[in-house]
């Protein structure tokens, strides 16, 4: 993948052959060329989230099994595990189309779709996909992303933050959970000093999100952890409180905080 080609030109015929190659070993009824050949014709005239959508409806009917069935097997053209902070939408990007045929056809199995975006966002994304089932099964949801903070993935870990952000850049605005932003900072706040700095910078824009509604609620739970924090606090609080840093709202931020936040 390359900065000089649009993100949407690789959501089209090679992906479909890609996708095809890796099925067919699994499926060997898998309709390969009328898959190609259906996803090509209808990408000309659609944008990246339409092409998205398109060619998981197209996997959905070539594959022509039942959800659990075909789960089964796209899991299993999911490939190693990234275990960097780079090339999630680089080297993941055919996973894409996977993680939303989830979103679109799992809705009505919590467990098996739950575990499905465990283990694509190892690779890819889930931070789009787990929307529905976060705004559908809250509570099952809550639980299972309190038992993933502490994951060893890191990307498990970011999803966990990013997932659940209520303003995530190019997803449909979501609600608190519960109707209360105190969930969200309680599920984040053992990521205040996770050791990856991917993971750190969606901690940093979630606060950022939830000040949105309620700058005061996150100053003064930020200021009641700056001595136990840890090493990285400081840069969580200027990067969650970056849109008023150089307001008026300073001089408060000041009298709550060390200088040393602002500083180091």
């Amino acid at each position: 993948m390359t900065q000089s080609k649009p993100l949407k030109s690789y959501f089209g015929r090679e992906l479909a052959l890609t996708l095809s190659d890796l099925i067919q070993p699994l499926v060997p009824r898998f309709p390969a060329e009328s898959f190609v050949v259906s996803v090509t014709r209808q990408s000309e005239s659609l944008e990246l989230k339409g092409r998205v959508a398109m060619i998981a409806a197209e996997l959905h009917q070539a594959l022509d099994m039942p959800y659990e069935d075909s789960l089964e097997v796209l899991l299993n053209i999911l490939g190693p595990e990234n275990e960097t902070e780079q090339g999630m939408f680089t080297n993941g990007y055919f996973l894409m189309p996977v993680a939303y045929y989830v979103e679109r056809y799992g809705l009505q199995h919590i467990d098996l779709s739950m575990h499905a975006l465990y283990e694509i966002t190892k690779r890819h994304t889930s931070e789009y996909a787990i929307r529905p089932f976060l705004l559908q099964y809250e509570d099952q949801c809550l639980e299972r992303l309190m038992e993933w903070r502490t994951d060893s993935s890191l990307h498990v870990r970011r999803l966990v933050s990013e997932g659940t952000r209520p303003r995530l850049p190019w997803a449909k605005r979501i609600p608190f959970i519960k109707g209360d932003p105190s969930h969200h900072l309680a599920l984040i706040e053992p990521l205040l000093n996770d050791p990856s700095l991917y993971v750190r910078k969606s901690v940093a824009n979630h606060l950022h999100d939830v000040s949105k509604d309620d700058r005061d609620l996150v100053i003064h739970w930020l200021a009641e952890r700056q001595h136990s924090g840890g090493e990285h606090f400081p840069w969580i609080v200027r990067h969650a409180c970056r849109s008023w840093m150089k307001s008026s709202e300073m001089k408060s931020m000041q009298e709550l905080f060390s200088s040393a936040i602002f500083t180091t």
